[in-house]
């Protein structure tokens, strides 16, 4: 008896030794910048052509880079990051001496070479990021490498962001520079937050671009991926940090047309977004709604500071697991209805000590203030891969019964399926010529051929289906997409890159993104 005891003592420490020795790497911390790209050969270049565009500072020089999807890593003559407008402008100087590419950069999270070109200069603008508050003014005046993370630890508890991406790891320049939006269903994309923009165009020269002033530039600016000139400075709209009461409801996909429409008409909503099931048993016919509803803001209530995402590691394992089997991922969607909402934190407090069951009570900025490090991981053979599209409202439940048959004949490993409400936009390349529900998905590939080959075919299928409906899909992912989908989604494309060629004539300002696509017509 007590050997067979020793055995089955010995049999379960084994199995948790070995459950433990297989978690470890999927909770790991990442050990630097993740790179599962092709290997680039670097290139050669000669000296500059005159002394007026001497070699600038490099941050780097030569070498090569990548995006955050790893799969683009390319050869650029140099990295430089200037902290001033003088020290840009040299960087611009030396570029149009030599004939190269310029491209700026920010956290390029972009996935598809818009934040470089190859054998280019690339500009990184994260140091110049100072803020400046007007609390008159209620805007906020910020350098266009400032992270949405430092611009909330900048405002809160006072103000809050009107408008920005969903996550706050962005830099503004890039989000500018795809029209980026988020979770308040109201404010629109941050196009419409912008009060004005200084901007550095291909000669160097310095304007403003406003609704009032260059007007349109701005339009062409604002989602523009960086082709017009590089903004160097950005005024916003900030609004008050409100207190929010946060919700969450588990319903039918099929009922969240009505269920965003009584949301829409309650006006003390101020953000809300959906997460859709990504369990195989219901892929994507449940889902979870969050919302955040504007209370009153008593005497005594205090906002907590803004902190950082907490149990990483555990967030990560739980993210990397369910990527492995399709048990895991039912279990993860099981956690996210039943488990997280028990574990979060409250963080505006009242002076009178909170009552059993009473809501959960946060400030506008705390929802926002995610940098996602969970999402980053050490795992070389693979990568996650965002997609966004854009469909009519009216639309948008036949367009996900189609996905999901889509995703079931491509063997899709979804890991996450959100839906956001944007409004019109009214910007030169807009993905929203109209009110549409935006389906933002991330998913995971293989980095080898074969998963390049496979996200390929599913991206072109997704693009034909979001056509289909009459919607459009965002440009700032991987290119796998061709000419004729792009200038069918986008039919104002041409006119776009003719407008880019009247401030830009000896195209300075280039990405890969633009080189592949604008090619036939310039």
């Amino acid at each position: 008896m007590v050997k067979k005891r020793w055995v089955v003592g010995g049999v379960a420490a084994a199995s948790v030794t070995g459950a433990a020795i297989w978690a470890a790497p999927l909770a790991a911390d990442p050990e630097g910048d993740k790179d599962c790209g092709p290997d680039v050969a670097k290139l050669a270049f000669g000296k500059a052509q005159a002394d007026a565009a001497a070699e600038p500072d490099w941050a780097q020089a030569g070498g090569t880079i990548n995006d955050e999807s790893c799969l683009n890593r390319t050869a650029i003559r140099g990295i430089v990051a200037p902290t001033t407008d003088a020290q840009l402008a040299d960087a611009l100087a030396y570029a149009r001496a030599n004939k190269l590419p310029v491209t700026a950069a920010g956290a390029k999270h972009s996935m598809g070479g818009q934040a470089f070109a190859k054998g280019g200069v690339v500009v990184d603008m994260r140091r110049m990021n100072a803020i400046t508050l007007d609390r008159q003014a209620r805007t906020i005046t910020v350098g266009a490498g400032a992270r949405w993370h430092d611009i909330q630890n900048r405002i809160h508890p006072e103000f809050a962001v009107k408008a920005m991406q969903s996550t706050d790891v962005f830099t503004v320049g890039g989000s500018i520079a795809v029209n980026a939006h988020g979770m308040d269903h109201r404010a629109g994309a941050l196009m419409g937050s912008i009060r004005s923009m200084r901007v550095m165009l291909a000669d160097g020269s310095m304007v403003t671009a406003s609704r009032e002033e260059n007007p349109e530039l701005f339009r062409h600016i604002v989602g523009g991926y960086g082709l017009f000139g590089i903004v160097t400075e950005a005024t916003l709209d900030i609004v008050p940090n409100d207190i929010y009461q946060s919700a969450r409801a588990v319903i039918a996909a099929k009922d969240f047309p009505k269920t965003f429409a009584a949301l829409e008409a309650d006006p003390n909503v101020g953000l809300t977004y959906t997460h859709l099931s990504t369990a195989p048993g219901n892929l994507l016919e449940e889902a979870l709604v969050y919302s955040y509803t504007k209370v009153p803001d008593e005497a005594g209530m205090e906002r907590a500071p803004l902190s950082e995402v907490g149990a990483v590691k555990l967030r990560r394992l739980t993210v990397n697991m369910s990527k492995r089997a399709n048990w895991l991922k039912s279990l993860k969607w099981w956690s996210e209805k039943n488990i997280e909402h028990r574990i979060e934190s409250c963080t505006v407090t009242r002076a009178q000590a909170m009552q059993d069951g009473e809501a959960c009570l946060v400030s506008r900025n705390d929802p926002m203030h995610d940098s996602v490090p969970y999402l980053y991981n050490n795992l070389r053979d693979e990568t996650d891969i965002l997609h966004e599209y854009f469909v009519p409202r009216a639309a948008l439940l036949p367009f996900v019964t189609e996905m999901r048959a889509l995703f079931k004949r491509h063997h899709t490993n979804l890991l996450n399926a959100s839906i956001r409400a944007v409004e019109k936009e009214e910007n030169a390349l807009s993905y929203a010529p109209e009110r549409a529900f935006s389906v933002v998905l991330y998913i995971n590939q293989p980095t080898d051929a074969a998963g390049n080959e496979e996200m390929a075919a599913l991206t072109r299928d997704l693009i034909d289906l979001t056509a289909k409906h009459g919607g459009r899909f965002f440009l700032p992912y991987q290119l796998h997409y061709t000419g004729e989908q792009l200038r069918r989604s986008y039919p104002e494309f041409d006119a776009f890159v003719a407008e880019k060629i009247k401030w830009d004539p000896d195209g300075l300002f280039r990405n890969s993104w633009y080189d592949r696509y604008a090619g036939s017509i310039t």
